[in-house]
């Protein structure tokens, strides 16, 4: 017998290592602080119970970590393991966790956050509190809870009262969490639906704190079933091998309430294994789970909560607090939840089931497995039918409307071409007027600069000064709109390669320096170096245009270039932002269009914008202005990170 459960634990040996060394590698490689105090604030102090659930545990502070900062969280970020396992260390937790609170004893936390039940229960368990005023929030912790045990408790024969963490202890300071339920009455009445003769309901618990407090609760909730017989298959007495002999031998009518097993009575570490090796001992007893546990394999199911990732919701919560805005203790609902297998194996019919009851392993009927197919062949029938019905009828008329199809094609066709030849022609129009104009016009540009040169008196000087202005803000207007018709016209090749985009930076600010006004100050800020791929010409003259934009409604003050590197959105985000009069927010959307302009006296052609923007759109980004900038404007654009650099020609 033991080499046959031997043999289920070692099919998943491969998939045990595999999920214990990711855990282990995020576990070591986390950072124990996020963020480091520089100034002496007081910092959020994250206790983490460092359960079995190790992985879970890291992706709720890296999510809480991550919505903290976007929605503005300024704090410090501590973060203390306790290193908590079986219930074999629990003796030592409570200490554990006191050395934690002394360790920030100096700089106390603002806020305390406990993730996990052990953590929970040492926190629980603390005779005085080190940090009587600092708020205290709950994550994957249970409302129903013992306090921890005394140092010469033996724990084999420990036998704690289950206790309501918010009714019975309310001078915790408690501000928020988020709480499990976990509800063995309903658990009780749902196997009693289904099993009206029960008699016995072994309830399987492993030894961790985990298990001997839901095993407490279960002990306290059966008090009001006085018919009821429990058996307690209790793993701080039991291996995994032990209680598979009395999961063997279990009496007539008698239903199994599952809570959790990962480590037994000998310290063994289990996760699915057990599970799985469990299943195959009695088969025909019905097994009920009150945390969803073995779900998906041995167990029928149950009323359990609905388990969900919390490290986004901790952080709306902290920064509730930090502004003194309502936080609350959120208790998280409970589902009816079954698998559809075990369902089927054992004969339930459906409609036993409760309302609203999730279905794991349901085969879906064909019209909700395929429902795009189904609905298109029901279609279809009804067409042809229809088309049968009305054959007739329509007979005399299909060739009339046949032929009127044909020439409304033909009219299409020939009004594409138009259109097409239209647009070709448009753009050629606007290519070869503007490169005719331009010729003559290079010619006035040079011959006014000439002019300028030699010595002239003061109103010829000043006729030529408005020539020479005039003839460059004409070729301006003529570039810009070769610009956007070959943009339109897709006939502008981009030049990819990699590029340095802080030297690019920091290159067109001392550029546009050396010419500025004296009352502008131009700045490059960046937190980071960047490299990229790009088209390196198409970008900087996207600089040139947002910068002289910028100039054009700035008097005093600074204009900033900047950038923030976004890798989990795979892009970089530019910005240039200013200190002049700002854009009204009724004629932000209408800037990007062409010829359109802020202000009518203001120089330039009003395609500069334009020009950006399908630029930017050709190179896979988009451009904005940040609505909440009130210091002036702010101009905002996207850029890929991931472009691909072009394979290189072959010679």
């Amino acid at each position: 017998m033991r080499s046959h459960y031997m043999t289920h634990i070692l099919r998943n040996y491969k998939r045990f290592l595999y999920s214990f060394f990711t855990t282990l590698f995020i576990a070591c490689n986390f950072p124990t602080h996020i963020t480091a105090s520089s100034d002496n604030t007081a910092p959020i102090l994250i206790i983490s119970s460092y359960n079995p659930d190790t992985q879970f545990t890291t992706s709720n502070i890296i999510s809480f970590n991550d919505t903290y900062r976007h929605l503005g969280g300024k704090s410090p970020i501590s973060i203390e393991n306790m290193n908590c396992q079986s219930l074999s260390g629990s003796q030592t937790w409570k200490k554990r966790l006191e050395s934690i609170l002394l360790k920030h004893a100096q700089l106390p936390p603002k806020l305390i956050i406990l993730i996990g039940q052990e953590a929970w229960a040492s926190y629980l368990s603390q005779d005085t509190l080190l940090f009587k005023n600092t708020p205290v929030l709950c994550s994957m912790a249970s409302r129903n809870a013992v306090l921890l045990p005394d140092n010469n408790q033996d724990l084999k024969l420990w036998n704690p009262e289950s206790i309501d963490v918010f009714k019975d202890m309310p001078n915790r300071n408690i501000k928020a969490g988020f709480a499990y339920e976990y509800d063995i009455k309903k658990n009780i009445e749902l196997i009693m639906s289904f099993y009206p003769l029960t008699r016995n309901i072994a309830f399987i618990s492993d030894n961790t704190y985990g298990g001997i407090s839901l095993q407490a609760l279960v002990k306290k909730e059966f008090k009001n079933f006085p018919n009821l017989n429990l058996i307690l298959l209790d793993g701080r007495l039991k291996t995994i091998y032990s209680i598979i002999e009395d999961i063997k031998n279990l009496p007539p009518n008698t239903v199994i309430l599952f809570g959790t097993w990962k480590v037994d009575a000998s310290n063994a570490f289990f996760i699915k294994n057990a599970i799985y090796t469990m299943s195959g001992v009695n088969p025909k007893v019905p097994v009920f789970s009150v945390t969803a546990s073995g779900l998906n394999n041995w167990v029928l199911g149950g009323y359990s909560p609905s388990y969900r990732q919390q490290g986004p919701d901790m952080a709306k919560q902290a920064i509730n607090i930090e502004k003194g805005k309502e936080a609350n203790i959120k208790f998280i609902p409970n589902e009816y939840i079954f698998d559809f297998n075990k369902i089927k194996e054992l004969d339930i019919p459906v409609k036993k089931l409760p309302r609203n009851s999730i279905l794991l392993n349901k085969e879906l009927p064909l019209w909700e497995k395929y429902p795009v197919e189904f609905i298109s062949t029901i279609s279809v029938l009804i067409i042809l039918v229809i088309a049968l019905c009305c054959t007739l009828f329509f007979y005399f008329r299909t060739k009339k409307v046949k032929e009127h199809l044909e020439i409304s094609e033909k009219e299409l066709i020939i009004a594409k071409e138009r259109a097409e030849e239209s647009n070709r022609l448009k753009s050629a129009f606007l290519a070869n007027m503007s490169h005719e104009i331009r010729t003559p016009l290079n010619a006035i540009v040079g011959f006014s600069t000439v002019l300028a040169e030699e010595n002239k008196n003061e109103e010829q000087q000043e006729y030529i000064d408005i020539i020479q202005k005039n003839s460059d803000l004409l070729l301006r207007l003529i570039n810009d709109i070769l610009d956007l018709s070959r943009l339109e016209s897709g006939r502008v090749q981009f030049n990819f390669s990699l590029c340095d985009i802080t030297r690019l930076c920091r290159d067109q600010i001392a550029i546009i320096n050396r010419v500025k006004k004296n009352t502008i100050a131009y700045i490059f800020e960046a937190n980071e170096q960047l490299s990229m791929v790009t088209d390196p010409q198409r970008l900087q003259q996207i600089f040139i245009n947002l910068l002289n934009n910028a100039g054009k409604f700035t008097d005093t003050g600074t204009i900033t270039l900047s950038y923030n590197i976004e890798p989990d959105k795979n892009k970089v985000i530019f910005s240039v932002s200013d200190t002049g009069c700002g854009i009204p927010k009724d004629k932000q959307r209408q800037v990007f269009e062409r010829f359109e302009k802020v202000n009518e006296f203001a120089q330039g052609s009003g395609l500069g914008l334009s020009i950006c923007k399908l630029t930017i759109n050709k190179m896979g980004g988009d451009i904005w202005i940040d609505p909440d900038y009130t210091k002036g404007s702010r101009f905002c654009f996207s850029h890929p990170l991931n472009l691909k650099m072009p394979p290189e020609k072959k010679h």
